[in-house]
C-alpha cells in the first residue's frame, strides 16, 4: 500500500503544479513542473520507484522491474492522483486546465513529439534509476526532472507537453466534467506516451543485454 500511496502523492503534486503554473501563465512554468517532478522523485524513489507516469511504469514493466499486477495498480494510483490534483486546481481557481495540441498543429505531429519525449523520459528513468551501472547514484531525480523540463520547453507548444497518460487523463477528465470540455484530444496523451514508454523499455534491453 505504501508504494501505491506514494505514486498517488507524487503524481498529485506533479499535476497540481502543472495546473497552477499553466493557468497562471507563469514564465517559469516548465522549471516549476520539472522541479516538482524532481523533488517528488527524491521523496518517493526509495519507496515505489517514483514513476508517477503510466508510460514510465510500462517501460519499467518491460524492463522487468515491476510485476503486471503492480503495474496495473500503479496506473490506477497515478490516474487518481492526477484527477484529484486537477480537481483541486479547479476548486482553488474556479477554472480547469485543459491540455491540447497547439493551435493548427496536426494530431500526428502532436503524437510524434509525445512519443519522442516520453521515450527520452522513460529511457532516462531506466538508465539512471534501474541500471546496475548507475546504482546508488544521487542525481537520478535531477536527471529525470530536467528531461521533463527540456521536453516542456522544446515541444510544449506543439503537443501540450504531457509525456504522461496520467497527466493527459486527469486534466482532460476534470476539464470535461467541470469546464465544459471534451475528450477529443485524450487519445494523443495515451497513444503517444505509451508508445514512447514501450520503445524505451525495448531499447534499454538492447543497451543492456542480459541485465536483469
Amino acid at each position: 500500500m505504501n508504494r501505491y500511496l506514494t505514486e498517488f502523492i507524487g503524481t498529485f503534486f506533479l499535476v497540481l503544479t502543472i495546473g497552477f503554473a499553466v493557468l497562471a501563465a507563469a514564465p517559469l512554468a516548465p522549471v516549476a513542473i520539472g522541479s516538482a517532478l524532481m523533488v517528488m522523485i527524491f521523496m518517493g524513489g526509495h519507496i515505489s520507484g517514483a514513476h508517477y507516469n503510466p508510460a514510465v511504469s510500462l517501460a519499467v514493466l518491460i524492463r522487468g522491474k515491476v510485476s503486471p499486477a503492480d503495474f496495473a495498480i500503479y496506473v490506477v494510483s497515478q490516474i487518481l492522483g492526477a484527477a484529484a490534483a486537477a480537481f483541486v486546481v479547479y476548486l482553488v481557481l474556479d477554472k480547469t486546465c485543459p491540455i491540447a495540441p497547439g493551435e493548427g498543429v496536426l494530431p500526428w505531429k502532436a503524437v510524434l513529439v509525445e512519443v519522442l519525449y516520453t521515450f527520452a523520459l522513460a529511457l532516462v528513468v531506466l538508465n539512471v534509476a534501474t541500471a546496475k551501472g548507475t546504482e546508488g547514484n544521487s542525481f537520478y531525480g535531477l536527471a529525470i526532472g530536467f528531461t521533463v523540463l527540456t521536453g516542456a520547453v522544446a515541444v510544449g507548444g506543439i503537443s501540450g507537453g504531457a509525456f504522461n497518460p496520467a497527466v493527459g487523463t486527469g486534466l482532460t477528465v476534470v476539464h470535461a466534467l467541470q469546464g465544459g470540455g471534451n475528450y477529443s484530444h485524450l487519445w494523443i496523451y495515451l497513444v503517444g506516451p505509451f508508445i514512447g514508454g514501450a520503445l524505451a523499455g525495448v531499447v534499454f534491453k538492447i543497451q543492456h543485454p542480459g541485465e536483469a
